[in-house]
């Protein structure tokens, strides 16, 4: 069962309804990826069955839609990209001042390690269930490999590889797709590019009159 696909009630199917079988299909998974495959040539995996390294597969016989090798890699880009910030934790990162649309002000200051560590935690934290955290917790957070997994899930071998397979395909898509800053691509996020309105210098203070003093003329002394 993949991610594109949802319940069909077999007593309402009747053959040769193409209709229903179309909106068997989520739309907006499918209209919402307007991917070319200049974009996920580079991603898809070379020897994956479905795209055959384009990074594209094709869906109702004429649309094409992004291979799940895509989302994996995606994810995986990220995850490395987590552990690296993880692991130069000890060290101070950096403080930079950067751009934004903010109501008070046109710059703030951040620490990118620190807030793409709570990005990454807090969006995978909030598309998964309850199963697919603790596999994601003691998998990708702890580190633990799969035998350590099933044995303290519960889990077999092939459920286990599955679930990490569903979970890189959700979050690879959610981080390219999440708005308005998306975690992919990295470098996009790290260089903070400003999507939106332009930014605009804010308008010069306006001009307060100068009040005079009053001259005091001292008499002259006869």
């Amino acid at each position: 069962m993949t991610d594109f696909a949802v319940a069909i009630d077999l007593r309402k199917f009747k053959y040769g309804d193409e209709q229903l079988l179309r909106n068997a299909f989520r739309q907006e998974d499918i209209l919402s990826m307007q991917w070319n495959r200049s974009k996920v040539i580079g991603l898809a995996k070379v020897s994956c069955c479905s795209c055959h390294g384009y990074g594209l597969r094709v869906v109702h016989k004429t649309r094409e839609v992004p291979c799940h090798c895509v989302f994996r890699s995606i994810f995986r880009a990220c995850y490395n990209r987590f552990r690296d910030c993880v692991a130069s934790g000890a060290h101070t990162s950096t403080v930079s001042l950067e751009f934004c649309r903010g109501k008070e002000g046109r710059r703030v200051y951040s620490r990118k390690k620190e807030e793409y560590i709570a990005d990454f935690c807090l969006v995978s934290q909030g598309a998964l269930n309850d199963q697919e955290k603790g596999v994601f917790k003691a998998h990708f957070l702890l580190g633990a490999d799969w035998k350590l997994c099933c044995r303290q899930l519960g889990m077999d071998r092939g459920n286990f590889f599955h679930m990490v397979y569903r979970i890189e395909q959700r979050l690879g898509r959610i981080f390219a797709e999440l708005e308005p800053y998306a975690l992919f691509p990295l470098d996009e996020y790290f260089g903070r590019t400003v999507t939106g309105q332009p930014t605009r210098p804010l308008p010069p203070p306006a001009a307060v009159p100068l009040r005079r003093k009053p001259v005091i003329e001292i008499p002259r002394a006869a």
